[in-house]
This record gives structure tokens, sequence and C-alpha cells, in this order.
């Protein structure tokens, strides 16, 4: 019998805990292995990715944790139409039957993404 709330078929899970390779296996497909916007799926959306690591360069030299952590969990509504992203938070949670590090997956993402910024 399927578990409740399984991921589609294109957000395979993956029992990683570490920021990189979660990176490599969900967000390098859109936003490409160095971060850039230019991976192998983003020509496909009607907007592309933005560059992550310039994400503190866009704001005022400070990584925006809190935000960037809603973007991944999904708090934050679009502010125009629907998002392409796919939402991680709910698919984090997912991976093991009895125990949930979600929120240390989503933790380790946002410290990666932090760690990849340009100065």
């Amino acid at each position: 019998m399927p578990r409740q709330n399984q991921p589609k078929a294109n957000q395979t899970l993956i029992y990683a805990l570490n920021g990189p390779d979660l990176f490599r296996h969900h967000c390098a497909p859109c936003h490409g292995v160095d971060a850039k916007g230019d991976g192998p799926a983003a020509k496909s959306l009607r907007v592309r990715p933005p560059d992550l690591r310039l994400i503190a360069k866009r704001n005022s030299g400070k990584f925006p944790t809190e935000r960037v952590r809603k973007m991944i969990i999904d708090d934050v509504p679009p502010a125009h139409g629907s998002r392409e992203m796919p939402v991680w938070g709910p698919i984090f949670h997912q991976v093991e039957e009895d125990r949930d590090y979600g929120a240390i997956r989503v933790e380790n993402l946002l410290k990666y993404l932090e760690s990849i910024q340009e100065k």
C-alpha cells in the first residue's frame, strides 16, 4: 500500500542529510551544479532560476536565512502567479518512516547555500 503524500515521480527521495548532496540532487537540475541558475531543466522553465551564489549580494551582503528557509518549505506565497520551484519542506520530511530528518535537511541546505555566497 503506498504511503500518504508520496512525492511525484520527478521528486525522488534520497537519504542524504548533508547540504551539498541535497543541493546536487534536488536543486542542481534547475539551479545548476554551480548554483548559477543554468541547470539542464532551467531551459524548460518560464522564468530562469536565480543565481543562488548571489543571494547575499542581492540583500545588502547579508544572507537572508529565514526568507530562504521559507522559500524552501513553501511558507512564502508567490508574489506573481504560481511558483515553479518544487516545495522541498514536505519532501524532506518523507524520507524515513520512523524518523523525521526534514528540519535537519533544510538547515543543512541553508548552511550550504550560505557557504557558496560570493563576497
